[in-house]
């Protein structure tokens, strides 16, 4: 048994070396497939995270105010909303508490938020809500006051990352099954070649009574060999991307904007199940596909 599978293997190597040209080719389509899907699931991933992040804020909507916004009238809005259905409690936050809360989120480069002459953030009535049905009625509640200059809701914000996301996925879905498909056409033409080259050893070991899954060991071990090289040199391209666009927007601004980016090791580990999984199944279906219509069943 153990014997077979080294012959196996030896094999599969020996037949990609003699067609090196086109496991070349077969590895590198597997390889812009991986790549383009991997990128679109690092998308997917981060776009989902900030989603995630920013619902965080969903249950709550705060009404910037004006300067000249006394806290007495901040009060009088407070009670209102305080009345209105779906609101769990509302309470005002004055532009120092916004400060502190802001060099909090910024974690270790709040200290940048000291050089300020002076605090440019407003103060705010912050609307903590119970039911999300009535957020939009709050919302608009919220608006119609005197003496606000904004209104901070990140329903549409979630809203356009989840539509956003929904359309990423299916174009990730549609890109891969087209790819996945070329891949298999290209792994199945290589095994081919293959085939074609050895057709007189092949019959002469079905003389000899060789299985035919002794004959098609090899051809199934080089589909999965090639899948295996392109699945791992996709994760390495896909690690140094990734690495370096999270290198080039930097910690400061991702903590600024209060938007957390996947962490690469996280996101190559679990990418890296996913890609190994994929290139055997290329390679293998690739095998299969050609040896179904060169060798007898």
């Amino acid at each position: 048994m153990i014997k077979r599978f080294f012959y196996t293997l030896k094999q599969a190597f020996r037949q990609i070396f003699r067609n090196r040209a086109m496991s070349i080719t077969s590895i590198f389509a597997i390889m812009a497939m991986l790549l383009i899907l991997g990128l679109f699931f690092v998308l997917v991933i981060n776009v989902n995270t900030a989603a995630e992040s920013i619902q965080g804020d969903y249950d709550s909507i705060e009404i910037y105010l004006l300067d000249d916004t006394t806290e007495e009238d901040a009060q009088v809005m407070i009670d209102d909303m305080k009345e209105q259905y779906g609101v769990e409690d509302a309470y005002y936050k004055t532009k120092d508490d916004a400060m502190e809360q802001l060099k909090e989120s910024w974690g270790d480069n709040g200290y940048l938020l000291d050089s300020l002459e002076e605090n440019p953030l407003p103060n705010s009535v912050v609307i903590m809500i119970a039911d999300l049905e009535a957020a939009d009625d709050l919302a608009q509640q919220a608006e119609s006051y005197d003496g606000i200059e904004d209104v901070k809701y990140y329903k549409d914000t979630v809203d356009k990352l989840l539509s956003m996301t929904d359309f990423l996925q299916m174009a990730a879905i549609i890109v891969m099954i087209f790819l996945i498909i070329v891949s298999i056409v290209i792994v199945s033409n290589t095994i081919k070649l293959t085939v074609l080259n050895r057709a007189s050893e092949i019959s002469i070991m079905k003389y000899v009574g060789a299985t035919n899954w002794f004959i098609r060991g090899p051809f199934l071990a080089e589909g999965i060999i090639i899948g295996i090289i392109a699945a791992g040199v996709s994760v390495g391209l896909l690690t140094l991307i990734y690495r370096e666009i999270v290198n080039l927007i930097g910690d400061q601004v991702l903590s600024m904007l209060s938007m957390p980016m996947v962490p690469v090791g996280f996101l190559i580990y679990n990418i890296s199940w996913i890609f190994l999984a994929l290139g055997i199944s290329i390679g293998a279906c690739g095998s299969i596909v050609s040896m179904r219509r060169f060798l007898d069943s």
